[in-house]
């Protein structure tokens, strides 16, 4: 026999909503769509669920009303990819989001926390925020303990990377200008 070649079948998001909406996933199956591919998404540990909520705490007593702060819900990036960040700074809007997910035009900050997940989120999830044109995109990398910023997307990739450690300030300039020492966010 020769080579054989398999096709794949790819899911736009209302093929996809579908799925859910009939129930061929459980409940607390968490998945996501990359590129029209379902993926499974890695259980969520207490190191990680602890850093997601010092991080939306965090986030809420810096900015109050003026962000919205979504942890672990889905945003739209294209009609083939809907993933679920682990937290997300959206503009503020009166619907809180109740019409439709956020798009990256939404989008003042997405945060994305790895433990397990690290080279998924770098390979897999970080190309596509970039072709999304997501203007800022964190990586916290629970097993170096070092944040990742990425800035200035380009086609798949960002322009500007920066590793940032203990002790070491980063700076958002949204909705006004904060200067967040690194240690806050572990």
């Amino acid at each position: 026999m020769g080579n054989l070649t398999l096709s794949r079948k790819k899911f736009d998001i209302e093929e996809y909503h579908q799925i859910i909406n009939i129930g061929i996933f459980k409940e607390d199956y968490t998945i996501e769509l990359i590129k029209g591919e379902i993926f499974e998404m890695s259980p969520v540990g207490f190191k990680h669920a602890s850093c997601v909520n010092k991080l939306n705490q965090f986030f809420s007593l810096q900015f109050g009303h003026e962000v919205i702060i979504s942890v672990q819900n889905p945003i739209k990036l294209s009609n083939n990819s809907e993933p679920q960040p682990d937290l997300v700074l959206l503009k503020p809007r009166e619907d809180f989001y109740g019409t439709q997910h956020p798009t990256p035009d939404d989008i003042f900050l997405l945060i994305e926390v790895a433990d397990s997940s690290i080279e998924y989120d770098r390979n897999v999830k970080l190309p596509i925020y970039a072709e999304s044109k997501i203007q800022e995109v964190w990586l916290i990398d629970l097993n170096q303990n070092f944040l990742e910023t990425y800035k200035n997307p380009e086609a798949n990739y960002y322009q500007n990377m920066q590793k940032l450690s203990n002790n070491n300030i980063v700076t958002l300039n949204f909705p006004h200008k904060i200067d967040i020492n690194v240690n806050n966010l572990f």
